[in-house]
């Protein structure tokens, strides 16, 4: 077992990682160059998120920047008192011990969330996608030279260099302890590591994100949210997937030719239940199931709800537990709506975009979680720990 790692160190080593990564620039750029010539998919989310460029490395230094400047989440106190019979008590924050972070395409996790696991005093193992491995292999590389620079064992983060019948072999039986497993991928990957696992997991990244329009809503705000929410990055799990339109809307029928046509100058298929059915350049849904799916792609579905009760039952339903948004010009209205409504992260007025360690003010994130069990929505650096309990006495017993 890895001796732990005081704050000193800990801070060290991502700092010099910070460097490293700055300094090894174009040889990150170019491991990316074959992973991107190498992917002959068409999922464009996937090469999206495959895809590094100058600004994600410097999003990759700047993480690693805050994290070494980062409070310590290790050791915090979070409730306390002394027993009547002496006794000292105190709960503290703890590592989790060994996290395996398995993702698809991202190379930059292999940066930000390895970085939030170290930060937090835990050992990581990382098992990336065999579409980025020349990148995720070239930034591990570079963990190992910082630690290695810095007197500290390089296995505090380990490569899994596995394929799909190794990986659920390890999952099934691990060679080694695991505390914690992190997804971070599509609905296929979270549920295989869901079957295989044999510790917990903290299911992240799916979204099927809603936005409802109200029938006092601003439509103008209506539009610039629901354009933004979609279009802006459409591999990211905090994208818009359907949009809820309610019957009594004013002037309906022109703010959904409006929006239609916004949607259409950035090639958005758009598909409407049959309540909307009709409208010029959308289709018919196929069926049912399309509530259920996560685009991750150019695609939206509109779709008509009696009001704001129906709006909360629906997505209740239908969408994937990760972020929702109502337009309205009524708080009362929006209070319900947010209150009722079962998602990660609510919005009043404001675009789905938002949810993200970064935004939310916790400096990055490991994962955006959709379980409530033990953190909900982005898990940033005080919340990848777990507790211990401190009992302190003189001699005492019960």
């Amino acid at each position: 077992m890895n001796k732990p790692l005081n704050i000193t160190e800990r801070n060290a080593v991502l700092t010099k990682m910070a460097e490293l990564v700055a300094d090894h620039q174009t040889a990150i750029l170019k491991a990316n160059q074959i992973d991107l010539e190498d992917y002959t998919g068409d999922d464009i989310s996937m090469r999206d998120r495959l895809k590094v460029d100058d600004t994600k490395i410097s999003g990759m230094v700047k993480s690693l920047r805050e994290l070494a400047n980062a409070t310590d989440p290790l050791d915090v106190e979070r409730f306390g008192f002394t027993h009547e019979n002496g006794i000292q008590v105190s709960n503290r924050t703890a590592p989790f011990g060994t996290i395996l972070i398995i993702y698809e395409s991202r190379p930059d996790v292999t940066i930000e969330a390895a970085g939030i696991a170290f930060k937090s005093g835990n050992k990581i193992f990382l098992k990336g996608g065999k579409e980025s491995l020349n990148s995720n292999l070239i930034l591990v590389n570079l963990w190992h030279q910082a630690l290695e620079d810095l007197g500290h064992a390089t296995d505090w983060v380990i490569y899994l260099q596995f394929n799909r019948t190794e990986t659920q072999a390890f999952l099934e039986k691990p060679t080694q302890k695991l505390d914690l497993i992190v997804p971070r991928g599509g609905e296929k990957l979270i549920a295989f590591v869901k079957q295989h696992a044999t510790c917990p997991v903290i299911v992240s990244g799916r979204g099927n994100n809603f936005v409802f329009v109200d029938a006092e809503a601003d439509l103008q705000m209506a539009l610039h949210i629901i354009i933004n929410a979609k279009t802006t990055k459409i591999s990211a799990c905090n994208a818009l997937d359907k949009v809820l339109i309610s019957k009594n809307l004013p002037r309906k029928q022109k703010f959904l030719q409006q929006l239609i046509q916004e949607l259409k100058k950035s090639n958005v298929e758009i598909l409407t239940d049959h309540k909307l059915n009709g409208l010029e350049n959308t289709m018919p849904m196929k069926d049912e199931s399309v509530w259920y799916e996560e685009f991750l792609d150019y695609k939206i579905v509109l779709g008509q709800v009696l009001d704001v009760e129906e709006a909360i039952t629906f997505i209740n339903k239908y969408g994937g537990g990760h972020s929702a948004a109502i337009v309205t010009a009524n708080n009362d209205t929006a209070n319900t709506f947010m209150q009722s409504v079962d998602t990660a992260a609510v919005y009043h007025n404001a675009s789905t975009r938002f949810t993200d360690g970064g935004q939310f003010g916790l400096g990055g994130e490991l994962a955006i979680s959709t379980d409530k069990l033990h953190q909900r929505g982005p898990i940033g650096l005080q919340h990848l720990v777990t507790n211990k309990w401190y009992v302190k006495g003189n001699g005492q017993t019960r």
